[in-house]
């Protein structure tokens, strides 16, 4: 179950309640990540098999995050290369 809404400006928070948001993951690796470690809604009522979302999150590794950690994003390229 989601946690309740809140109504505040979160950059602004401070003490108690600003320990109770959680960060969303900043990046597909992380999300991935994050569906392996929770994914049992999805598997409520018969949505998704762990079939299927074992081999999306295999083929989002293979396809998506791997290639692209193998290569130099443009701008290291500009850092190190272009001087």
């Amino acid at each position: 179950e989601p946690p309740a809404p809140v109504e505040a400006d979160l950059y602004e928070l401070e003490g108690e309640l600003a320990e109770q948001v959680k960060d969303l993951p900043g990046s597909l690796p992380e999300v991935l990540d994050a569906l392996e470690e929770d994914h049992d809604f999805l598997l409520k009522g018969g949505v998704f098999t762990q079939d299927v979302i074992d081999t999306y999150i295999a083929y989002k590794r293979e396809r998506e995050v791997d290639p692209v950690a193998l290569r130099p994003h443009p701008y290291e390229f500009f850092l190190y290369y272009d001087a």
